[in-house]
């Protein structure tokens, strides 16, 4: 089956104009009503008043070409069907509805199909006696040899500096040899581990080898010049510099980094990152992307663009537009930190003793320590088996920690601290941290001044609040919630009896609102008591004994 959102293969690019009109965020687009077959999207905005610059190919590579029409680059794009060049009438069309006195420029990719139907369209147009001049954009450097190298996506480099030129009132001639001096000074080339897939095609296993790349290949996805053995960042970005600056030579660079479609944001960061790292961080002046510029539908792959820069390229790529695609140069400089003092966030105590507070957390620890297989026996059925052994690895913590005489049992407050402090370190999943929010939060209160049952009802609020769940949605705060509530009369039998009752009422919920269980099947539920309200009751039970 095809990997492509369409719905009628015919209308697939047309439908995609539309989408791309409607989202152009400036509203300063229109489709020539022409033909269904020809599609030219322009500026509303335009008077022809100056030389208009046209370019143009086929579909696919969004937002080129349609993304660069507007303000101060594109008068117009001709489209094509998926990787077809427009027809010579399509080019025709856009020529004789844009241009004026002053003329036009076309910016031709260098593909056979586009130099030919572009050029033919040019030399008709001049039969309607409107000037018309061309360039032939050839930035691929991946066949040095190749005397006629394609256009990439140094394309778009093209357009901003033309486009400058036109909205600054350049004459047609003048237009034409900065184009083509863009041209001159413009080098590219490309890299992919996937290549792209076309609407109807079969989802089969492409061409390019795993744990492999092409380098060189083309946009419409063309084989490359080379395979290369590795999906490292820094050796691919190294691979494609060192042969960028021996076509490059020295200067001042723009550079253009272009997802070719497939590429996440994150990778795309990374690789830029690697670029800034690279043998070209000297000569870096200003970063464009990474970004979507001239794409290839979803191929896996990006490319690197470099134009050598004068005083006018610099002026022509910093000048505001409005369009759908470009996007702003940024200036290359080293990554900035700012020094800042970690923060340890640890509890300061000092240890002290308590016989009767030792004995409370004494009999909670030893409780949660013996129950570990029954727990686990429980959270088997309602969810991924390991309660029992998540509490005890906590339960044994502390009373290792009460063995060696390191807690605060003089200093309730301090004692609650510590206990959240260590369940966050030790106990895993979101058990430990839920306990942890629980007597942090309760520890807090207790240090401002709460007395203990309404502190470790603010706890559990806390708990309740960051952890979601609440009474009724089949967890420990079934059984937590009615314990505390009865503790806060003064009665630990009462919470005791409570959270028994609490807990007990968890085997007759046969829906989970939170936790493991929410994910588990009602039927699995029924008659199975939540493990985490099963340790709370027996602890509660343990306290009052």
């Amino acid at each position: 089956m095809s990997r492509f959102f369409f719905n009628d293969r015919k209308q697939l690019v047309n439908d995609a104009i539309e989408g791309i009109l409607i989202s152009a965020p400036h509203g300063n687009l229109v489709k020539l009503d022409i033909d269904p077959a020809i599609r030219v999207v322009a500026r509303s905005d335009w008077d022809k008043s100056r030389v208009a610059v046209i370019s143009g190919g086929g579909s696919g590579h969004e937002p080129a070409h349609a993304g660069f029409v507007g303000k101060g680059m594109l008068t117009a794009a001709v489209c094509g069907d998926l990787f077809a060049s427009p027809s010579v009438d399509a080019v025709l069309n856009a020529i004789v509805a844009v241009t004026g006195d002053r003329g036009c420029l076309l910016i031709v990719k260098n593909y056979t199909g586009d130099r030919l139907n572009f050029g033919l369209a040019a030399e008709k147009a001049k039969r309607y006696g409107l000037k018309v001049e061309m360039v032939i954009v050839a930035d691929d450097i991946a066949l040095p040899d190749n005397k006629q190298p394609r256009g990439i996506a140094g394309t778009a480099l093209v357009h901003k500096i033309a486009g400058y030129a036109a909205e600054h009132g350049k004459s047609l001639g003048e237009v034409r040899d900065i184009a083509q001096q863009a041209c001159d000074n413009l080098w590219s080339l490309g890299v992919a581990m996937q290549t792209c897939n076309l609407p109807g095609s079969d989802d089969e296993e492409g061409r390019i080898r795993k744990g492999h790349v092409e380098l060189g290949l083309g946009i419409h996805g063309e084989p490359g010049a080379s395979v290369v053995d590795t999906q490292n960042s820094k050796k691919i970005i190294d691979t494609l510099v060192n042969a960028l600056k021996a076509q490059a030579g020295e200067g001042r660079f723009a550079v253009l980094i272009n997802n070719l479609g497939g590429v996440s944001a994150l990778e795309m960061a990374l690789l830029t990152k690697e670029l800034a790292h690279s043998a070209m961080k000297e000569q870096i002046a200003w970063l464009i992307g990474p970004a979507l510029l001239v794409s290839s539908l979803d191929m896996k792959g990006f490319s690197l663009s470099l134009l050598k820069l004068n005083d006018l390229f610099e002026k022509a790529l910093h000048e505001d537009v409005e369009t759908l695609g470009w996007q702003k140069p940024v200036a290359f400089a080293p990554l900035r930190t700012v020094a800042h003092s970690a923060i340890h966030d640890r509890v300061e105590y000092t240890p002290s003793e308590n016989p009767q507070v030792a004995g409370y957390v004494s009999a909670a620890t030893d409780t949660l320590s013996g129950l570990e297989n029954r727990l686990n026996a429980l959270d088997a059925k309602v969810g991924d088996g390991d309660t029992g052994s998540t509490f005890a690895q906590g339960a044994r913590e502390i009373a290792q920690y009460l063995e060696a005489g390191k807690l605060p049992l003089n200093d309730l407050p301090a004692l609650l601290l510590v206990v959240g402090e260590r369940l966050a370190t030790v106990m895993g999943g979101s058990s430990g941290v839920l306990m942890s929010i629980f007597f942090t939060a309760a520890g807090q209160k207790l240090h401002d001044g709460q007395p203990l049952p309404e502190a470790l009802l603010s706890g559990l609020a806390q708990m309740k609040h960051y952890g979601g769940a609440d009474l009724g949605d089949r967890t420990l705060i079934d059984a937590l919630q009615p314990a505390l509530e009865a503790l806060q009369k003064g009665d630990l039998k009462a919470a005791a009896q409570a959270a028994q009752a609490g807990a007990d009422a968890t085997a007759k919920m046969v829906k989970a609102g939170a936790g493991r269980s929410s994910y588990v099947n009602k039927e699995n539920l029924d008659g199975v008591t939540d493990p985490g309200a099963v340790a709370v009751a027996e602890v509660f039970k343990a306290l009052m004994q």
